[in-house]
């Protein structure tokens, strides 16, 4: 049986981070955005996972289900507030979206 080695791991979760980083930073809509922040805290739980791995602790593994936990509410209330956005504004263009200006 062939095992993923630390290094591949590690290069999947910065892969999965950068693409999550630039998806939330060229997106304009804000349904990518979270998607993009939501494929950056996946990326941190491979990270923690790897982590876990090479020490032969369960810890990593424990934080990575707290992230995903932390991933699942965030996701909720998210999508909560872009639903109300988009009834009041009746658009998720984050360009639209200057409410704190002053």
């Amino acid at each position: 049986m062939s095992t993923v080695s630390l290094a591949q791991m590690l290069f999947l979760a910065l892969i999965l981070f950068l693409m999550g980083a630039a998806c939330a930073m060229t997106r304009r809509n804000l349904i990518m955005i979270l998607i993009g922040v939501e494929v950056m805290l996946n990326a941190a739980g491979i990270a923690l996972v790897a982590a876990a791995m090479r020490w032969q602790q369960v810890d990593g593994q424990v934080m990575a289900l707290f992230v995903m936990t932390v991933a699942a509410a965030e996701i909720a209330v998210g999508l909560a507030l872009i639903v109300y956005v988009q009834r009041r504004t009746g658009s998720v263009s984050a360009d639209r979206h200057d409410l704190l200006k002053g």
